[in-house]
């Protein structure tokens, strides 16, 4: 008995562990390689004082490769900016769902991220991505971000925010 009274409360615990305030902007962060939760640390301590209070930031990785675990992040919705390797990027772009960044950055600073790509029932050519290798962000940290895309996708909870985020993300 009393061991169930301690398992109990063990879980409820955990449970409550799971909770706490929520970002404003979660940005999910997965690599070819996976990404150490480290390096998310760091790259949130970063982010966070490059923006300043508001709005507050969280940054998921993912500490290996999984084509389905980051289809459940897209698919799932709750992060306001994406971070994916660019064969994903690109090869998902034709089902559409990306944000237009053209009142983000200059379209013409990062061709690579210029696409043509549905909205409705036309296809619309604009910036949809910025890549990390060349993100004052990363390289400040001296990471890599060859091959690494950021998004913001239509299901962000707050777009606004998601774009405050990005801009800074897209400083060079």
């Amino acid at each position: 008995m009393r061991r169930r009274w301690l398992l109990g409360l063990l879980l409820i615990f955990v449970l409550a562990g799971c909770g706490g305030p929520k970002a404003d902007v979660t940005v999910f962060l997965m690599g070819k390689s996976g990404i150490p939760t480290e390096i998310g640390e760091k790259l949130q301590a970063s982010l966070q004082s490059k923006i300043g209070q508001t709005p507050t930031v969280q940054v998921v990785t993912s500490p290996l490769f999984s084509l389905e675990k980051m289809m459940v992040e897209i698919a799932a919705g709750g992060h306001g900016v994406l971070i994916i390797p660019a064969e994903q990027f690109k090869g998902m772009a034709q089902q559409g769902g990306y944000v237009s960044l053209d009142d983000v950055a200059k379209p013409e600073d990062f061709p690579e991220g210029v696409m043509e790509i549905p909205v409705g029932d036309k296809k619309e050519k604009h910036l949809y991505g910025i890549p990390m290798e060349k993100s004052l962000w990363f390289t400040e940290l001296q990471l890599n971000g060859k091959d690494l895309f950021a998004f913001i996708p239509q299901s962000a909870p707050d777009l606004e925010k998601a774009k405050q985020v990005l801009k800074i993300i897209a400083q060079k």
